[in-house]
């Protein structure tokens, strides 16, 4: 388990509209909140029409890059299953894959050029460990789908002992619109128990 004075690194990725952008604004905020330094990085890509967005969240007691180089990321957290797949490569050996119950076909699985891939296959012959979060059934329990991000990001939490429970608080907060507040605390500490 790192401490606060090592760099942590957090690959968080899905696809456009999932929220991947706040949650990453969340764990940033957290990390300073207790005190860390942080630097990260997006790649919005084709975000609007539901392509590939990633974020690169480092914190720790002295950041120089935000880049994650692939092998390094302790944490990949996939917003939707294939995504988690496409970005395994960042993991550590020793790290950790967090992916949801969500799969999203691309354009051209929709329209039959290609097949979704089978991702438990995947991560398999990659020898991967991961963990699958049922952060959408976890969603639709709150009536609100729009939260898989936040469940995502309170498993994930876990994972960052370093990061204080208020820190974490403080973060959503400062982020969260607030008629939306209470559904997305709901959610992370949903998320919290799941691992």
């Amino acid at each position: 388990m790192k401490t606060a004075a090592e760099v942590t690194n957090v690959l968080i990725c899905g696809t456009g509209g999932q929220g991947i952008l706040l949650a990453s604004e969340v764990l940033s905020g957290a990390a300073r909140a207790s005190g860390m330094d942080i630097k990260k990085s997006e790649v919005h890509g084709m975000a609007q029409r539901g392509g590939s967005v990633t974020s690169h969240v480092r914190f720790g007691s002295r950041v120089f890059s935000p880049l994650i180089e692939e092998g390094t990321a302790d944490v990949v957290l996939g917003m939707e299953q294939m995504e988690g797949l496409r970005w395994l490569h960042y993991m550590r050996v020793d790290g950790t894959l967090l992916i949801p119950d969500i799969r999203i076909n691309p354009v051209t699985v929709n329209i039959g050029a290609a097949r979704y891939p089978d991702v438990e296959a995947g991560l398999a012959s990659r020898n991967a460990p991961y963990r699958v979060i049922p952060a959408l059934a976890i969603a639709r329990e709150l009536g609100n789908t729009r939260v898989v991000n936040l469940v995502m990001l309170g498993a994930a939490s876990t994972l960052m002992p370093m990061i204080g429970e208020q820190s974490w608080m403080t973060a959503i907060e400062r982020r969260v619109p607030a008629k939306a507040l209470g559904v997305n605390m709901e959610a992370f500490e949903r998320g919290k128990a799941c691992l």
